[in-house]
């Protein structure tokens, strides 16, 4: 282990409860983890037992229900009070393996989600819920019922029923979900949601009594040697509805800011939190709470590091804290006392081990994407680029029953994963790939600043091909001729696409280029750019040139950039896209195509006619081509032959990823 990273494993203590290092698995929302009784299923043992073997110190569950009948949702989350035999009994085989690695666990427990509830969870009948009327997140007609001074002291009373199920089960203490994001408790504290006359509504310490009440009701029933920590956000980002602030923007705060923040810190460490699990942000600005990759990396740090300055109790800090020098330098420098990890566990649950064992390279790097972890929150959490999270047992890589001589043709993210997967299982395998580097189309993409891990990821898999004996043939062209010579028993296809070209008077013109060699370097780029096509390649390419201090306008077809249909759930990388492209000056032009280039002005048709924009630099980025040649000659010989990633279908790095993922654990 490097000297630097060795205050990462030094022991500390919330309240009474001995932690062996100061890493801690951060809580995530846990779908697909519990049956429907709610109590724990073999998934989510097989999930957390695998992040104990990793090596963290701490193990936070996502959150836990405490009660249906205040708000009643369709049942997704563990639930101790339903069948409390039944959930102690699956805990207690649970934290016998948690606990054989010296990892303890605490359950988050949760009042509710309020005006923040998906509708996909959301039974027909029913309603949202919340401290006073306020419009849904995600559908703003649907306005939330006032919950009632009876139905809180129902939900007080089940938080300490709750957890005196998880104390005699043996869990080690209690989060509670959560004063942050704007959850039900954080409605309640929270003057833009608040507006009750009564003794849960008005001053500071009326707005937390019902956070006030949970932490003593649990004490009573527990103890004061059984901890109980907070999810707790100082500061929110509101703009006004389901509008965030983003970094460096100037904006009156509507929700909480951090005079309030520090104060109300202070309240609830004096009433009996032991520790405070620091964010900021709320679903109104998601993309604090769940942070893209455009957010610079410990972006809470500051936060928690005023934390420090007002508390005694221990402080967690996540957010994007997956780089151990950040996260070793954090702690020595008094911003924080415990590191929490949520998407880089699920990407590597071994990410403490390999920082022990001083194999930093090895560490398979988050993408900030939340392709396989959010967007799936309402079935199974994941993970884009390892599929076996959440699926542990079930998609294990085990040996091959005999081994087969394996030729991967093309070196991107498809490729590789298959490659990997192939040598995991004992076959011999060599690599074709054209250029003279792996990574396919994500060399390009992952040029921009903020796409860091995505080069890493590139890195690892080099690493790790390297790492299992792969033969990797650069600048080689697989040919018929070449696959005959080897004489292999399975040829894997993964060949990748190309991006499409658009065919326009001035399209030979040398100021015209795609988004991929733009981004590559490969052509000059002027101060005036047109980038024609609005969706993720062009709206991140914009961004990137945006950043660099040009002028750039988005040409799109379609009625909207980033198209993508879907009717109410807001992906917090889409949203902060959006603002960043607005924050940055980027014109867009919607429902719009480009009709010709002269050179020195494009000419685009709009809805209310033709227009010129003056433009330096034409970029294309209007998709890709699957490029199946190769595949298409050899299909039908007597070797197993798969097509896999781009040349198939042109996907997401998750959808190549898992595909390559599945198909090389069958050969």
């Amino acid at each position: 282990m490097k000297k630097e990273h060795g205050v990462l494993f030094e022991p500390i203590r919330i309240g009474t409860v001995a932690i062996k290092n100061r890493l801690v698995m951060a809580p995530m929302g846990p779908a697909g983890m519990s049956n429907e009784n709610g109590v724990f299923n073999q998934r989510g043992v097989d999930y957390y037992v695998e992040r104990a073997r990793g090596g963290v110190g701490l193990i936070i569950s996502g959150t836990t229900c405490v009660e249906d009948q205040v708000e009643r949702r369709k049942q997704h989350m563990p639930f101790p009070r339903k069948k409390p035999g039944e959930f102690s009994a699956a805990s207690r085989l649970m934290l016998e393996r948690v606990h054989a690695y010296d990892t303890k666990f605490f359950v988050q427990l949760t009042a509710g989600f309020g005006r923040v509830l998906s509708p996909a969870l959301l039974r027909e009948e029913d309603e949202l819920v919340g401290p006073s009327m306020n419009p849904g997140r995600w559908i703003p007609t649907q306005i939330t019922r006032e919950i009632t001074v009876k139905e809180i002291k129902s939900i007080v009373k089940a938080f300490g029923e709750s957890a005196e199920i998880c104390r005699n089960c043996g869990y080690d203490g209690i989060q509670i979900h959560a004063v942050h994001e704007g959850y039900l408790l954080d409605q309640f504290a929270t003057p833009f949601f608040n507006r009750r006359t009564d003794e849960y509504g008005g001053s500071l310490e009326n707005r937390i009594r019902f956070a006030v009440e949970v932490v003593e009701e649990i004490k009573a029933r527990c103890g004061d040697d059984f901890p109980v920590t907070v999810r707790y956000s100082p500061k929110h980002f509101i703009k006004d509805w389901n509008r965030g602030g983003l970094p460096g923007e100037v904006f009156e705060e509507k929700g909480r800011d951090l005079d309030e923040g520090v104060e109300m810190a202070k309240l609830l460490e004096e009433a009996g939190y032991d520790a405070f699990d620091v964010d900021v942000g709320s679903y109104d600005a998601w993309y604090w709470s769940h942070p893209p990759m455009f957010h610079e990396k410990g972006m809470y740090l500051p936060y928690s590091e005023l934390m420090k300055k007002h508390l005694k109790t221990p402080v967690i800090t996540a957010g994007r804290m997956d780089d151990p020098d950040l996260a070793s330098a954090a702690i020595n420098n008094g911003m924080t006392d415990l590191i929490a990890l949520a998407r880089p566990l699920l990407a590597d649950p071994y990410w403490p081990r390999k920082i022990r064992e001083e194999k930093l390279d090895e560490i398979r790097p988050c993408l900030s994407c939340h392709d396989g972890c959010l967007k799936r929150m309402s079935t199974l959490v994941s993970c884009a680029v390892n599929p076996s999270t959440g699926r542990e047992a079930e998609l294990r890589i085990e040996k091959a029953a005999a081994q087969k001589k394996v030729l991967v043709i093309g070196g991107g993210i498809a490729g590789c994963e298959a490659a990997r997967v192939c040598a995991l299982r004992g076959h011999a395998v060599t690599v074709y790939e054209k250029n003279d580097a792996l990574g396919g189309n994500l060399i390009p993409s992952g040029i921009p600043d903020f796409k860091e891990n995505d080069r890493k990821l590139v890195k690892w898999y080099e690493g790790q091909l390297k790492k299992l004996g792969v033969q990797v043939l650069l600048g080689t062209l697989a040919n018929r001729q070449a696959i005959d010579k080897a004489e292999p028993d399975v040829v894997v296809v993964a060949t990748g696409s190309t991006p499409k070209l658009l065919s326009f008077p001035g399209s030979d013109n040398k100021n015209v280029m795609t988004a991929s060699d733009a981004l590559m370097g490969k052509a000059a780029i002027g101060e005036n750019v047109v980038m024609v096509g609005g969706g993720l390649v062009g709206c991140e390419t914009a961004l990137w040139l945006a950043k660099q201090g040009k002028q750039v306008t988005i040409v799109e077809f379609l009625e909207d950039i980033l198209f993508s249909g879907k009717p109410f759930v807001v992906d917090p990388n889409e949203q902060m896209l959006r603002d960043l492209l607005d924050f940055n000056k980027v014109e867009k032009l919607t429902s719009t195509a480009l009709c010709s280039y002269d050179g020195q002005e494009a000419l685009v048709k709009t809805k209310a006619g033709e227009m010129r924009i003056p433009a330096d630099s034409v970029i294309l980025s209007v998709g890709y081509d699957p490029s199946a040649e190769l595949y298409q000659e050899i299909r039908g010989e007597c070797f197993e032959t798969y097509l896999l990633g781009d040349c198939k279908s042109v996907k997401t790095i998750m959808s190549a990823i898992w595909e390559a993922n599945e198909v090389a654990r069958s050969i």
